[in-house]
């Protein structure tokens, strides 16, 4: 058996340090002076490049990846912000909307109540209308406890609506003056003519015209389209001068005896939230 001999294992470790050493020498020389790399340096740039290339690659992936799912979650969850944003803007937006018609249906009673300062009123809000007497009755906020009484004439956006017909201690049933009850509504009015007043009772509502009807009357004034109506008093339930409406269309009876008026009612009942009860103070004419 050879016996190892560690001398010479030392003496080619020795020499082949001094071979490196000495190409590395001559090759950052060569560098310093040409400004080139060496044909050797440049295969270990490239081998170390190639290596580098191909170890990142996998690790470049992975994290375009992971960035790619984040931006993914970013986004939606930036779309849900913007979802709850928009259902909210649709939220502000009816809320505006019924704002302005409430503020609008009021500053219109406040209007009518500065117009009827010999009358005490009450304003109250509607809170129940059954849509299968929708045009017939409708219930208010405002009862006995608040001074409502039976009878008492209903107004809203500065038109005669009807007349109270049930109260209870906190709430109110209200009669409108396009129901078909015959036998109730029956307010005394006036008809304002260049020819002076007639008179006559305010007695029902025709659907296909859409128009209140007065009969009974009084008087041979000529009575045509745009002539005022009002209440008259003179029944002693409702106060006299609350604004019905105008007239659309006079023409005799059936019987050729009397004439029917057609009056285009001032307020309209299908957009109501806002009432004012009227009721007549003591000694008024």
């Amino acid at each position: 058996m050879k016996k190892f001999n560690p001398n010479k294992n030392i003496i080619i470790t020795l020499i082949i340090v001094i071979i490196i050493v000495t190409v590395l020498s001559i090759t950052i020389a060569r560098r310093a002076v040409d400004q080139k790399a060496s044909f050797a340096q440049v295969i270990v740039n490239d081998t170390v490049a190639t290596v580098d290339k191909v170890l990142y690659t996998p690790v470049r992936w992975f994290e375009d990846g992971v960035g790619s799912i984040q931006n993914l979650f970013v986004t939606y969850q930036e779309n849900e912000r913007l979802k709850g944003k928009i259902d909210n803007y649709d939220e502000v937006v009816q809320q505006n909307e019924s704002q302005k018609r409430e503020i609008s249906n009021l500053k219109e009673e406040l209007d009518l109540n500065e117009t009827l300062t010999n009358y005490e009123k009450k304003a109250a809000n509607v809170i129940s209308r059954s849509p299968d007497s929708w045009q017939d009755i409708m219930i208010v906020d405002q009862g006995s406890q608040e001074g409502i009484s039976d009878n008492m004439a209903v107004m809203a956006k500065n038109g005669l609506i009807g007349r109270v017909l049930e109260v209870n201690a906190h709430s109110s049933k209200v009669e409108l003056l396009t129901s078909e009850n015959q036998t109730s509504n029956h307010f005394p009015v006036r008809i304002t003519t260049e020819d002076g007043d007639a008179f006559g009772l305010l007695k029902g509502y025709d659907r296909r015209n859409q128009a209140l009807v007065v009969e009974e009357s009084t008087g041979e004034t000529d009575i045509q389209e745009e002539d005022t109506v009002q209440t008259s008093g003179l029944g002693g339930n409702s106060p006299s001068d609350l604004n019905v409406g105008k007239v659309i269309e006079a023409e005799p009876d059936d019987y050729g005896l009397d004439r029917k008026v057609y009056v285009q009612p001032a307020a309209d009942v299908n957009d109501v939230s806002v009432v004012t009860i009227i009721e007549r103070t003591v000694g008024e004419d």
